[in-house]
């Protein structure tokens, strides 16, 4: 059973098939992670006692959702390079590690309200670190165990693992956070104590780690600081400033946008000058690479987002408007968005399989191009739309982004010598991870601005029709249009405590249950949504097809066998 450069070898089996095996046992568990957060707010909050709703809580909430994909976002270029230098295997198994450490803390929270908001937060970021390892690995493991002629199947069984995985975890989400909530992050242990072991014991390293480069500190200062200070930037920017519905004229926001961006220009302008770089510009010399990263950025930007915007569709209006309670609604919204995840397993997989034979080109740009069709039949939808077109649409886009993913990423990793794998996987990694954080940003800026126009009045003419008085439905229809959102999300009705109680008291106990019941609210704000959620799809629209032209264009050389 032993092996020469492994601790334990199976014998019979090929070791390219144990090297995917783990990988995409990692890539699954740190998708899955993430999503099954985004599905189980509603019941964390209301586990540790907390509003978000309220002005000085809100930032828990954002943080609580995007601490993971921004640490991720931030470490994945520099422990690319990192495993050229120490060894990739080496520090996957260590991601393996912390991650399972990670959420064992988060299953421990203790006591409640803010300190227990804040533990959940620096507990994301330890997650959110051994994430980093994994992904920023995963691809390059992948991509040594196997050759060209069947490279692009394996990375298309773990990108149906990173992609599944996110919707996955909606599914046990929606199941397990009503039980418990601390459940949620107790899921990963079993499988991280297995996957730490089994990476410890299996994988072994397939190509000398190169020891004689120095580690780019200036660079790793200005990417990480750079990167950091733009999406907190852009994190605090959704909240509301002063009588503004969002911070985007906070001077902090300001600052910091341009703080980080100038930081990202001075690495850009550094990092060509350096004899070992953390980014190498040079990789870019390949037609192959920079085009097929150019895609995965702004498809990344254009689709990240989506999951975000298709669960406050369902969550906070659909579902409540066909007779859900809030208390079922993450569940169900796992459940309708199933022909998503369906189309992802089923083309993944085939597209690396036919992308081995007749190359990448065609296959990633078909796949680019069916998000284009599926954006644009998003924009149709009513807010209370016929489920079947909605079902169609999902599956539409699930095909393209199983299609689009592995061809895209196999022509991506073929282009660069092997020594440069982990650094090229960073790469990958990092500008996927940056677009999507980028994209939650964008998706929840563009409906709050269709939302802040029509809302105020949507909510005035409601109330006053109800029968509220006229000066309670001035004062409600100045609800934040992010609370608005928040509130749909995390499953609340805003107006039962946006109104006053001895204001409900005096109303007609008809009106107050029907004030208050499933549908009056979602009814209220399916409209203004319905503005907001069409402007995003006609933005994504515009990325999905700049993707697929730069996809179309990246050079698509003659495979070699």
């Amino acid at each position: 059973m032993f092996g020469r450069k492994g601790v334990f070898s199976l014998k019979g089996i090929d070791y390219k098939w144990i090297a995917l095996f783990n990988t995409t046992l990692g890539t699954l568990m740190a998708t899955l992670n993430a999503s099954i957060v985004l599905i189980s707010l509603p019941d964390i909050f209301r586990g540790i006692g907390i509003d978000p709703l309220a002005p000085e809580e809100t930032s828990f909430l954002l943080w609580t959702l995007m601490s993971y994909m921004v640490v991720t976002a931030v470490l994945l270029l520099t422990f690319g390079r990192l495993s050229d230098i120490y060894g990739r295997v080496r520090l996957y198994n260590l991601g393996f590690a912390i991650f399972t450490f990670g959420s064992i803390l988060l299953y421990f929270v203790q006591g409640s309200g803010d300190s227990a908001a804040i533990q959940i937060i620096l507990f994301r970021i330890v997650q959110g670190i051994g994430g980093a390892f994994l992904m920023a690995n995963s691809v390059a493991i992948i991509t040594d165990a196997f050759g060209r002629e069947q490279r692009g199947f394996a990375l298309g069984i773990n990108q149906v693992a990173a992609l599944s995985g996110s919707f996955l975890g909606l599914l046990i989400g929606g199941l397990l956070s009503p039980v418990d909530w601390k459940a949620i992050f107790l899921v990963s242990v079993p499988f991280g104590i297995i996957g730490t072991v089994w990476a410890y014991l299996m994988l072994k390293e397939s190509s000398a780690p190169k020891k004689n480069q120095r580690i780019d500190l200036l660079g790793n200062f200005l990417f990480a600081g750079g990167l950091i200070a733009v999406l907190a930037s852009m994190t605090y920017g959704l909240l509301p400033y002063r009588s503004e519905p969002m911070g985007w004229n906070n001077p902090w926001v300001l600052g910091g946008m341009a703080l980080g961006l100038a930081f990202l220009a001075a690495f850009v302008l550094y990092e060509p000058r350096i004899k070992d770089p953390l980014f190498d510009f040079g990789f870019f010399r390949s037609r192959s690479f920079a085009m097929g990263n150019l895609a995965n950025f702004l498809s990344s930007i254009a689709r990240g987002g989506l999951q975000f915007l298709v669960i406050l569709w369902l969550q906070g209006i659909w579902l409540p408007l066909h007779g859900y309670s809030f208390e079922v609604t993450p569940f169900w919204a796992a459940i309708y968005m199933l022909p998503l995840t369906a189309a992802i397993l089923l083309f993944g997989p085939v597209s690396g399989y036919i992308s081995d034979r007749i190359g990448s080109r065609m296959i990633a740009t078909t796949g680019l191009f069916l998000t284009v069709l599926a954006f644009l039949g998003f924009s149709f939808l009513p807010a209370d739309f016929q489920y079947i077109w909605f079902a169609v649409l999902l599956f539409v886009m699930g095909m393209g982004m199983g299609l689009f993913g592995s061809p895209n990423t196999a022509d991506i990793m073929n282009s660069v010598p092997p020594e440069e794998r982990g650094a090229a996987s960073g790469i990958i990694a990092t500008f996927m991870n940056t677009g999507m954080t980028l994209s939650m940003g964008l998706i929840f800026a563009l409906v709050t601005i269709g939302i802040s126009t029509a809302l105020p009045g949507q909510l005035f003419s409601g109330l006053t029709e109800a029968g509220v008085p006229q000066a309670t439905a001035s004062m409600v229809s100045h609800l934040p249009p992010t609370g608005a959102l928040f509130a749909s999300f995390l499953g609340y009705n805003p107006l039962q405590t946006l109104i006053p109680a001895d204001v409900l008291k005096s109303l007609p106990a008809a009106t107050t249950e029907q004030i208050l019941g499933k549908k009056f609210f979602p009814t209220l704000l399916s409209g203004p949504f319905i503005d907001g959620a069409r402007i995003a799809f006609y933005v994504s629209l515009a990325l999905s097809l700049m993707a697929t032209v730069a996809s179309y264009y990246r050079a698509d050389p003659k495979r070699k066998k």
